[in-house]
């Protein structure tokens, strides 16, 4: 047997060892984080989705941001704000339990439509847009291309400007080929994801610490799928490929709201994605000591953040039908 055959055999075998390990942490993460709502299909996949309270109240819609899943809201947000309002907590295009059929839907764009099919199918109208990360850039998409459909933004660590490449934790996202994220998504990443978890949710959660059980009440451990990194890779591309557009249409933002930051936020800058959106708007308000993670590390913060814009553009929009 020669060495060039040796060396082929070698790398098979490593690859396929790597596929057995990433199925078998896939299935462990079925497990651990089942399906806890409903799903919709929606032009271009489907949506999952968690509803709570009532109907007849105010809705408010919650988006996670980027690999992540609806129980970062699930967490505690949705049960505290249950009694009150209307709440539905979505699965992106694309991530948990959600689906989506090519790579191009992680555009902001397209994933704003999908939910917002979502909405319109349940015939919820005036939702407050409650969106973390790039949920934010999702919720602000949704308000540009369906201002009539949105009564408010609640934006938590909101992902608002175009950046250079994604944050430093991210990088290993950045791919363009299609099949080479499959390979790589099928083979080394997850199993890499799993031995480097400790690290990477010490780094998205500083200065705070992760949670003990982020990996099942949060929803963590359905990122250890091939499909969790193909699409959080599609998710950069969209980025990429909707945020200069988007950023120049801010000027023509109708919706009203405001941005809540975790000043030590390490993910994000709220001094580069806060800030530059009060000239459109948008209040700007920021947590000391508090980092991305808000949604988790701090939700009686923010469910009174959400409560405050809610009732704000009630109020205002009481104002307009009085004076109208």
């Amino acid at each position: 047997m020669t060495t060039f055959l040796i060396i082929v055999l070698l790398i098979a075998a490593f690859f396929g060892a790597m596929n057995l390990w990433t199925r078998k942490l896939t299935q462990d993460g079925l497990k651990r984080v089942p399906q806890l709502g409903q799903i919709a299909p929606v032009q271009g996949g489907s949506i999952h989705y968690v509803e709570a309270g009532d109907p007849a109240k105010q809705t408010i819609v919650m988006i996670h941001g980027l690999a992540g899943q609806l129980q970062h809201f699930t967490y505690a947000m949705v049960d505290m704000m249950a009694d009150d309002y209307h709440v539905i907590a979505v699965d992106r295009p694309g991530c948990g339990y959600s689906t989506r059929d090519t790579g191009d839907l992680g555009q902001l764009h397209q994933q704003g439509r999908m939910i917002q099919e979502l909405l319109d199918a349940k015939g919820v109208e005036n939702a407050v847009l409650v969106g973390h990360s790039l949920g934010g850039a999702v919720s602000l998409a949704m308000a540009l291309d369906n201002p009539g459909k949105i009564k408010a933004l609640a934006l938590l660590a909101p992902l608002t400007q175009v950046m250079p490449g994604p944050p430093d934790v991210f990088k290993p996202l950045a791919i363009r080929t299609e099949w080479l994220r499959s390979f790589i998504g099928n083979t080394i990443a997850v199993p890499m994801a799993a031995k480097t978890a400790p690290h990477t949710l010490g780094i998205v959660f500083g200065p705070e610490p992760a949670p003990e059980d982020f990996l099942d009440r949060a929803g963590g451990a359905l990122g250890l799928r091939p499909t969790a990194f193909v699409t959080a890779s599609q998710d950069v591309a969209g980025i990429d490929d909707s945020m200069d557009a988007q950023v120049a249409r801010y000027p023509d933002l109708k919706v009203p709201g405001g941005i809540l930051y975790g000043q030590e936020d390490a993910i994000l800058s709220p001094e580069a994605h806060a800030a530059p959106m009060t000239q459109f708007g948008l209040t700007d308000e920021r947590l000391e000591g508090l980092g991305h993670m808000i949604p988790i590390t701090a939700p009686e913060t923010c469910v009174a953040f959400i409560r405050r814009i809610a009732m704000a553009a009630n109020a205002e929009g009481e104002a307009t039908d009085k004076t109208g």
